[in-house]
């Protein structure tokens, strides 16, 4: 009888730990989160630079594949990190979606509307294709090509003619 009770003392014991690490342990969900705070992502706070817009979006990008997250957590986050004006815009852009199915691709297309829509994209491409070096320092032309490039896909995947145009704004 003694050693059935000891057994039993055993027993409470341990389950009443294996509860209380149970309660302890993070949840997946909840310690992506965390990851995600903890990775030093900026808030988006009203700009009109669609450059920052953009480099908002490609950090995100580069967090969510590191963290391995599913596009519901990605807009998530996305949504979390807006401030100011952004989340007063999101708020209403929001009610025109279906939240529950909204993917990243698609909050990125309601964003890029937003910030880079064909307008802007367009007065970058305009100015990119009028690039000059004029007299500013070559460092700051290449910034300028690299950021233009991007606007302008098929001088950018196209290597004689990326090289071409360089050096006719030289």
């Amino acid at each position: 009888m003694h050693v059935v009770h000891v057994n039993f003392q055993i027993f409470r014991t341990l389950h009443g730990m294996t509860h209380f690490f149970e309660q302890q342990a993070p949840r997946p969900q909840q310690d992506m989160y965390d990851q995600f705070r903890r990775l030093s992502t900026k808030k988006f706070s009203g700009t009109t630079n669609p450059f920052a817009a953009e480099s908002w979006i490609r950090s995100f990008e580069v967090h969510f594949h590191y963290l391995n997250m599913g596009d519901a957590d990605q807009v998530r986050c996305a949504t979390y990190m807006l401030r100011d004006y952004d989340f007063l815009w999101w708020e209403g852009d929001e009610h025109g979606v279906n939240l529950a199915t909204l993917i990243w691709v698609q909050f990125k297309n309601i964003f890029y509307e937003k910030y880079l829509n064909t307008e802007v994209c367009g007065r970058l491409k305009r100015k990119f294709m009028t690039l000059l070096q004029g007299e500013t320092i070559v460092a700051e032309f290449v910034r300028r090509f690299d950021r233009g490039c991007h606007f302008v896909p098929f001088i950018a995947r196209d290597a004689a003619e990326k090289m071409r145009h360089f050096m006719d704004g030289l």
